[in-house]
């Protein structure tokens, strides 16, 4: 028995790492438009060469770029799909079915390798193949003969790796507008930058009138490692150390890495500062500012009541904050910043992911913010890298010095490099950073109380260092 298209992704949909509505009930799922891409003559980059036909003559496999809308409740959410279809599928394909219809087999064409190559083709000829707009880096050179492979572990979003060359992240829910990662790292090569990875290219298409990413090339980095990965090695390595070892003398110690990562952070605000208008924030933004804080904290101590014996430390914070008689300055940021979103190559630390922060509308992950947030952002990255390993551990009282100390190390190392590379922490900044950490630690505590509580200490530890 065959089915609709709009059908079978009704059903399949919800099983979906990517798709954001599974708690709750699809009323209504429709195509709003399929685009057949182009498989012959993968080879060639030639826009000529990536129009017509989107059917092979020999085993009959099309795919089509699918945009779908679904409703549930009052919400409308669209997604992107690419949807493959063949006579028959082979085994390698079968755990992506989407269904039969009457065309054939569908199924998800991501994890297709042999199809996949059609985006790489379409980008290198700055193709326009219907609705879509393939565009490349200037000054690149793409190479389409590289088969793909589907990193797993992604929620949002699903990227593919071209050999060892390219990471093609396809944007799952599309959000009108363009996307901050394509913005941001395109204007940062344009001045050179070595902190990011290259932008070979992306997709964009219209959508409610807008200029809309659907999906962004970068370099990958095959032999680069995970910030996060890197400090927990570091913490293992101290903890494994014969007690009363200081960090310094620890086998990994990560000091010089943070001083260096803080160097890379500061270039990249200055040269975001560059790319980017900045402005200022006179006192009375800077007091509704101080109070969205106080929202947030007084929600988050309603949730998490643990927090009511630190909220004079956050209002003490606050409180400097609101008086700080001056301007603050604002500039495009990263906006969720943490050691996971930094990878160390043999030469640098490079940056990802300046999407902004997860779950926030488009109009905010792009708008004008301290450099001082992404500063605050890492801060707590290292706070939560000391002090996560030792639940569960029957010496972690023992430990916790220890771990206290791995963190004070690398904050203030980060800070240190920070100045060094032209990052401004100095005088009253540091009123402006204690507010925002802090403030970072309420959203923490609720996140923490909600998902993992076992965690809950390290955000509430923030507010007993603070009081100090």
């Amino acid at each position: 028995m065959t089915h609709t298209l709009e059908e079978l992704l009704a059903g399949w949909i919800t099983g979906q790492r990517w798709f954001a509505g599974k708690s709750r009930a699809i009323s209504g799922l429709a195509v709003e438009s399929a685009t057949p891409l182009p498989l012959r003559g993968l080879e060639e980059t030639r826009q000529s060469d990536v129009a017509g036909s989107s059917r092979t003559t020999g085993d009959q496999v099309s795919v089509r770029h699918v945009v779908i809308t679904v409703t549930q409740g009052d919400a409308v959410d669209r997604y992107q799909l690419l949807v493959g279809l063949r006579p028959e599928l082979p085994q390698r394909l079968r755990h992506v079915a989407i269904g039969e219809t009457e065309e054939g087999f569908a199924y998800d064409a991501v994890h297709d390798a042999d199809v996949t190559g059609v985006l790489l083709a379409a980008m290198a000829g700055d193709a326009d193949v219907g609705p879509l707009r393939f565009r490349r880096m200037p000054g690149t050179t793409i190479d389409t003969s590289l088969r793909s492979l589907v990193l797993g572990g992604e929620q949002s979003n699903t990227s593919l790796v071209f050999g060892d060359a390219y990471i093609c992240k396809l944007f799952r829910k599309l959000i009108p507008g363009v996307n901050p990662e394509v913005e941001v790292v395109s204007a940062l090569a344009r001045r050179g930058s070595h902190n990011i990875a290259r932008p070979y290219g992306w997709v964009e298409t219209d959508v409610d009138g807008q200029n809309t990413t659907l999906a962004f090339v970068q370099e990958f980095l095959p032999t680069a490692s995970d910030g996060w990965a890197l400090a927990l090695t570091s913490v293992r390595d101290l903890y494994g150390s014969p007690p009363g070892t200081p960090c310094c003398d620890a086998g990994g110690d990560f000091a010089a890495e943070s001083h260096r990562l803080g160097m890379a952070t500061a270039h990249l605000h200055r040269q975001m500062a560059d790319a980017f208008p900045t402005s200022t924030i006179e006192t009375p933004e800077v007091k509704r500012m101080v109070e969205g804080f106080r929202r947030r904290l007084e929600s988050a101590i309603s949730e998490v009541p643990e927090l009511a014996a630190h909220a004079g430390v956050a209002h003490r914070a606050f409180d400097r904050l609101a008086d700080i008689g001056r301007p603050i300055t604002v500039q495009r940021v990263h906006g969720d910043y943490h050691l996971g979103q930094v990878m160390r190559t043999p030469s640098e630390w490079v940056v990802l992911d300046f999407e902004g922060e997860p779950g926030q509308p488009l109009r905010e992950r792009r708008a004008l913010d301290s450099p001082l947030r992404d500063v605050a952002g890492m801060l707590r990255s290292f706070d939560y890298a000391a002090r996560h390993l030792l639940f569960g551990r029957p010496d972690a009282e023992a430990l916790e010095p220890c771990a206290a100390e791995w963190a004070e190390r690398n904050r203030a190392a980060f800070i240190a490099g920070y100045s060094a590379g032209g990052g401004r922490i100095h005088g009253d900044d540091a009123v402006v950073l204690r507010a925002l950490e802090l403030s970072k630690a309420a959203y923490e505590v609720v996140y923490e109380a909600r998902n993992r509580p076992t965690w809950l200490p390290i955000p509430l530890a923030a507010f007993t260092q603070a009081a100090r």
